[in-house]
């Protein structure tokens, strides 16, 4: 894998073209003025929404502001990510989010009026103005957070100290992504050097133990010296989210964060469970690691090593886009020569670069395109990562393209089924394309793999944020002991009792960027379980449910996730869809083991 010193070593098909959102700075400072005056043009309908048409003319303002806003704060999250040195990229940042605070500033008042209005008087406006029909839904679904909006005087001081809430989160991410520096490694010519995510990702997979196990202490080296730094943040972070939860009358923060949604707290508390008793099969895996690793004692820096020797192969990104498109045949001619492209068109930026925002991406931005962010690395965990934001950009574009405004935006919820759906296509692809022994056992290797960091990681993630918030409401200390005692209480429970711990495995909770964004970890979960049923449907023909899929992903917000998902045919108010990855699962490691013992 080749490693780029700066941004101009990268080929220019292998970067975004920002200049599909904005041409130049001048160009994003005009709308950025613009939307300012329009702002002050919302807060005059403050007390001075009386009829019909000043309703409509509220909320038409309102889109109108939401959609140029987004292309300015995408614009320069875009440019912050590809290098989060950059203090002008910062401050253009900055600038974007002191608007978005401006703008809520200003609608503060709205949510508060609409509530005051009797459903005979909404009807009655909506009968009026043709232009409301539009809007019709989402003002009656509005109607459900009654209980949970405050005074407007309330709204407007939220909304105002809404950059006080967001800090913990915006701490470390500069922590994690700009200040942080890894421990030093030796890198193949016996020199010592600092260690990169990029470089992680492959000595954590090396046959070396040695290089796994100095890879794995260099990397944890900054999270242990910043453990009571990083403790405070997450800790603030969801005390924030607690006390928020209570300020708007939920039940709990767990129930706020399903409420939108409209999740009931039971497929959340079902999925923990349902998980912990169908545990075996995983804990039937980790035995298989230690005995086909050969050691006494499995450790942390043992558990993505593969299992399978000489399958290892480098992939181009070129290769791996090839391969991901032959894969994804099965959904359709439109959807792949779509995803064409988007390689053409460069809506992805690929190569991982001094400053870059670590991780992988998609984000789409309405009447312009997706953008995917990639650090690729020639390899197949790659290909899987891009096969993965493709299908989260295929879903942005989908739902852009048929959608208005209005319901565009899907759901988080329901995000991780289209990337998934891929990341399956792919895997079952290769696995039905492959007759080498030795690469079919490294790629079975692989997708239990990815089921275990795509599903039980992911439950257990979820786990860990369940407690952790209880203890919050409790009002418990959540400090670095607590934190460690808890993250290694789930942790024995979902790998089981072969993994002899380090020490720094306790400290796994202070490495998750997801934990800031409070109950999002578990639709990673959902939205496996969603997708391997949906996929092996599709696989075996059934068009029904690739007709129903692809209408799904033209579907943005068009309907609740739980009802939308239904429609394709898999229910997660029920145990079945769990019950029938749990049952997938334990086939793939009884499989594995089969072939690795001849």
């Amino acid at each position: 894998m080749k490693t780029f010193k700066t941004r101009d070593e990268v080929k220019q098909e292998e970067t975004w073209n920002l200049k599909d959102i904005y041409e130049n700075l001048e160009t994003w400072e005009e709308d950025f003025q613009e939307v300012l005056k329009m702002t002050d043009g919302l807060k005059a309908y403050d007390g001075h929404i009386d009829t019909a048409q000043e309703l409509y003319g509220y909320l038409h303002l309102s889109e109108e502001i939401g959609y140029i806003y987004n292309k300015l704060y995408v614009f320069a999250m875009l440019q912050a990510d590809l290098d989060t040195r950059v203090t002008s990229s910062q401050a253009l940042l900055d600038r974007a989010g002191q608007l978005g605070r401006k703008i809520s500033s200003a609608s503060a008042f709205f949510m508060p009026f609409l509530l005051s209005l009797d459903e005979e008087t909404l009807k009655g406006y909506i009968a009026q103005v043709e232009g409301l029909k539009y809007f019709e839904e989402d003002l009656f679904d509005s109607y459900r957070y009654k209980a949970h909006v405050l005074a407007k005087e309330q709204e407007e001081v939220l909304s105002q100290i809404g950059e006080a809430f967001s800090a913990p989160q915006k701490t470390y991410g500069m922590i994690n992504n700009a200040d942080i520096k890894f421990g030093e490694v030796t890198n193949d010519k016996g020199q010592r050097v600092e260690l990169t995510r990029g470089m992680y990702s492959k000595l954590i997979e090396d046959d070396n133990r040695e290089k796994r196990k100095e890879a794995y202490m260099a990397y944890y080296q900054p999270y242990l010296q910043l453990k009571n730094t990083i403790a405070t943040t997450l800790s603030t972070a969801i005390r924030n989210n607690v006390n928020l939860s209570k300020l708007r009358n939920y039940p709990s923060a767990l129930e706020k964060s399903l409420f939108g949604d409209q999740v009931p707290k039971e497929v959340y508390e079902n999925l923990i469970t349902s998980t912990k008793e169908n545990i075996e099969p995983m804990h039937k895996y980790i035995d298989l690691r230690k005995n086909l690793l050969g050691v006494d004692e499995l450790r942390a820096y043992d558990l993505s090593v593969p299992l399978v020797e000489g399958a290892k192969e480098e992939i181009s990104y070129d290769e791996g886009y090839a391969m991901m498109i032959e894969a994804l045949k099965p959904l359709g001619e439109e959807y792949v020569e779509i995803l064409k492209s988007f390689k053409e068109n460069r809506y992805l930026d690929v190569r991982e670069t001094p400053g870059k925002r670590s991780g992988a991406y998609n984000l789409g931005l309405y009447g312009v395109h997706p953008f995917i962010l990639l650090n690729h690395r020639d390899d197949l965990d790659s290909v899987f990562t891009l096969a993965h934001e493709s299908g989260h950009a295929m879903h942005s574009y989908f739902s852009s393209k048929y959608q208005p405004k209005i319901t565009a935006g899907y759901s988080i919820f329901v995000a991780e089924v289209a990337s998934t759906v891929n990341e399956i296509l792919l895997i079952r692809h290769l696995l039905k394309t492959t007759e080498d022994l030795q690469k079919k056992k490294h790629l079975l290797n692989h997708f239990i793999d990815s089921f275990k960091g795509t599903f039980f990681t992911q439950v257990m993630f979820a786990e860990f944020e369940k407690i952790i918030h209880e203890k919050a409401e409790n009002d418990e200390p959540l400090n670095v002991t607590v934190l460690n005692d808890t993250y290694e209480s789930v942790f024995r429970t979902y790998n089981g009792p072969e993994l002899v711990f380090n020490e720094e495995v306790k400290y796994g909770w202070s490495r998750i960027p997801h934990f800031y964004r409070p109950f999002y970890v578990y639709k990673y979960a959902t939205g496996y379980v969603s997708a391997i049923t949906i996929a092996d449907k599709i696989l075996s023909g059934d068009q029904k449910t690739l007709e129903s899929y692809l209408t799904f992903l033209k579907s943005g917000s068009s309907d609740f996730p739980l009802v939308l998902l239904k429609k394709t045919g898999v229910d997660l108010t029920k145990p079945e869809p769990i019950e029938n990855a749990m049952k997938i699962f334990s086939n793939l490691v009884d499989q594995f083991a089969e072939l690795t013992e001849n």
